[in-house]
Parts: structure tokens; C-alpha cells; sequence
């Protein structure tokens, strides 16, 4: 199998080139200008952090991102969609406020924010990929709108994926509410009878007859339901909530899927950053320190040799003292320096190389790499 090129650089600076310069370098010699960016509209995928986190990429990096889109002659503009858990992104204008405090404001960033599902999470384009498990991606209508996509991605630890790298950015982060619920799930909401107060706001946004009443409480009819997730985003008391239930390994077979559903048929470009590799997503409302030191930044054609790359860089990392990651290494009786896998050790019931796994059998990259040094 023909290997891929991933293309590293650590963090270290000197006088003459700080950071944000470096990864403009390392952009610029992974072939960032061999894409062409005339008049194109340029969404740059990120996560803006929830709002009390505070290990997301800083937005000096996306204004590096969005200033080379100018450079070359595009129309950057920087992406995420709703969430489907209740937080401070799971509507538009609760997400944007989020951005804006977080420091992703225009003019901070050198471009303006869209999010890419639109005001209540259902403004979605439909795209047909035939998978194995999915049949039609339901991804934010403003990041297919785009003519190149580009991901800039926080490499960091996740509670259901094991770490949240450049697939996860790409497959969950750009799915709608409905295309989160896909993926999550079987892609049906149910009613909490504790939080519902009986406004019946769920009854009038559903198009399907889905929610009815039992007692003057919500109940979604799972055979009526369509997986829209309107009803989430326009209950008041936030009674209404996904059913987690599938898989860990179905999961990231999805996910792999709805990733390939973005990428197909468009240039596209990755960066991911190793830094702050906190145990849990930025989705998290707060942040534990780091699991190990600060690794680099990478970038890549290839999104799947990407995620290999940085997990296998992080994996030779010796674990930072008194994190999670280090918690477990010692009730487990394991020094640090054997041969494991931090991401499982923080997160044992996950599985991270299913995902690889799958990404690579649909044909969206390769785990098989070198590392370039930059």
C-alpha cells in the first residue's frame, strides 16, 4: 500500500520564527498552495471550546489558516455545527456568542464564523455516499457549500472515540443535529417525563406527528420519527435528548463514513495540532490538565494517516505526572515506559482503530505514512 505523506514540526521557535509563522512552513511545504483558491469559498472546520474550556487551539492559529486562504486569493471562513447534547453550542447564536468569547471573533481571526447548520441545527444538505452503514450523510449546509474544506483540528482525548483527531472533526463535527444522531444512535430523540413541562413546542415543530402525550407528558413515536432533531433544538426546559445506544465500534464506523461524505469530491486539506492534549473533548465545560506533554503540529492530504500519525506520536509520549492518564497507568501497576496505548488507558472502553480501520477499507486515506520533518 503506497504511503502518504504527513508532514511534522514541533513547537519549538526561535527569534526568527515564531509558532504562527512555523505553520504557515509547515502548510506551505505539505502543498497547501498546489490547491487552487481563486474566488473559492474556503471553510475551515474547527471547534470553538465550550464555553469554560479553555485547552481548545487558540484563534492565532485559525488566523494563520484564514489569511493564507486570503493570501492565495479564497474566501475563508470558519465552521463548526450545533451540538447535540444541551451546552453552549447547541443553537447558532448561543454557538457564535461562545466563538466570540473564546476569541473566534472576525476580528480576531481575520474572517467571519458561520455555523454550518444553521440557527436550530437542521439546515442540512443531504449526501448520498451508499456506505455500509450510511446510506445519505446529513452534513451543515454551509460547510458543503464550500468549494475546499480544510480542517484545523485539536488533537486531544475523547470519552467515546479515544481521541478527538482529525475524524472526528471532520465525520461528527459537521454533521447536523440529525446527522449527530446518526451517528450516536439509531437516530431517534426521546422525551425526559422529569423536564418535560407539557408546553407541546415538540408537537408543533414536527412535521411527522412523532411527539404525542401521555399524562401531559412528551412521548416521541419512534416509528413516526424522522431523526430531524428539531424538537431539541425548540424545547424550552431541554427535555429532549438523544438515545446513546449504539455501539462504540458502530460509532466509529459512522463517523468514518460521514467524514468520506465531507471529503469526496473537493479539494481538501488537514492540520492538526498536538497540544493541550487534555483527556476529554473541548465539548467538555471544563478541562483537565494535559495526559502528556506537547507534541507539534502536522498536516496532511491524507486525514486517516493524519490521525495515525498523531496517535502514534502521542503514544511514545512519557505521561505528564498527576494526570489522568498517569492516575491509571499506576492502578494498573504500569511504569509509563511499557509499550500501551494512552488513549485506551484513559478511556478503556473505547476503540479508536475501528475508525482507522473503516476509513481506510471506504478508501478515504491510509494508515501507512512517513513522517516528514519540517
Amino acid at each position: 500500500m503506497e504511503q502518504s505523506k504527513v508532514f511534522f514540526t514541533t513547537f519549538k521557535a526561535t527569534p526568527n520564527e515564531n509558532l504562527l509563522q512555523k505553520l504557515h512552513r509547515l502548510m506551505k511545504t505539505a502543498g497547501f498552495e498546489t490547491i487552487d483558491f481563486q474566488d473559492k469559498y474556503a471553510a475551515i472546520k474547527i471547534h470553538f471550546g465550550e464555553y469554560g474550556n479553555l485547552a481548545f487551539l487558540r484563534p492565532n492559529y485559525a488566523r494563520v489558516v484564514a489569511d493564507y486562504v486570503k493570501e492565495l486569493g479564497g474566501k475563508p471562513y470558519l465552521t463548526d455545527c450545533n451540538t447535540l447534547y444541551v451546552g453552549s453550542r447547541k443553537n447558532a447564536l448561543d454557538h457564535l456568542e461562545t466563538a466570540y468569547v473564546n476569541g473566534f471573533s472576525p476580528y480576531q481571526t481575520g474572517c467571519h464564523v458561520l455555523i454550518g447548520d444553521g440557527l436550530k441545527g437542521t439546515d442540512e444538505t443531504l449526501v448520498p455516499i451508499d456506505g455500509e452503514y450510511v446510506k445519505e450523510a446529513k452534513i451543515g449546509h454551509a460547510i458543503m457549500d464550500a468549494d475546499v474544506f480544510i480542517s484545523l483540528t485539536h488533537f486531544k482525548g475523547h470519552e467515546m472515540t479515544g481521541f478527538g483527531g482529525t475524524l472526528k472533526n471532520i465525520g461528527m463535527g459537521s454533521g447536523s443535529r440529525a446527522g449527530k444522531m446518526e451517528q450516536h444512535c439509531d437516530g431517534k430523540p426521546s422525551a425526559d417525563k422529569e423536564l418535560c413541562v407539557g408546553c407541546g413546542a415538540c408537537s408543533k415543530i414536527c412535521a411527522h406527528g412523532a411527539p404525542y402525550f401521555e399524562d401531559g407528558k412528551a412521548v416521541i413515536d419512534h416509528d413516526k420519527c424522522v431523526g430531524c432533531g428539531r424538537c431539541l433544538a425548540v424545547c424550552p426546559k431541554d427535555a429532549i435528548e438523544a438515545d446513546f445506544s449504539d455501539s462504540i465500534a458502530m460509532l466509529n464506523y459512522k463517523m468514518a463514513e460521514y467524514s468520506l461524505a465531507v471529503c469526496k469530491d473537493r479539494p481538501c486539506f488537514h492540520v492538526s495540532l498536538i497540544c493541550d492534549v487534555s483527556p476529554n473533548c473541548d465539548c467538555h465545560a471544563e478541562n483537565d490538565i494535559p495526559i502528556i506533554p506537547n507534541v507539534g503540529m502536522l498536516a496532511s492530504f491524507d486525514p486517516v494517516a493524519l490521525d495515525k500519525a498523531c496517535a502514534d506520536l502521542c503514544n511514545k509520549m512519557t505521561p505528564i505526572e498527576g494526570s489522568e492518564l498517569d492516575d491509571n497507568l499506576k492502578k494498573h501497576d504500569h511504569d509509563g515506559h511499557e509499550e500501551c496505548d494512552h488513549f485506551h488507558m484513559v478511556h478503556p472502553d473505547t476503540e479508536w482503530q475501528l475508525c482507522i480501520a473503516h476509513a481506510v477499507k471506504i478508501g478515504l486515506g491510509t494508515d501507512q505514512y512517513e513522517l516528514v520533518t519540517v
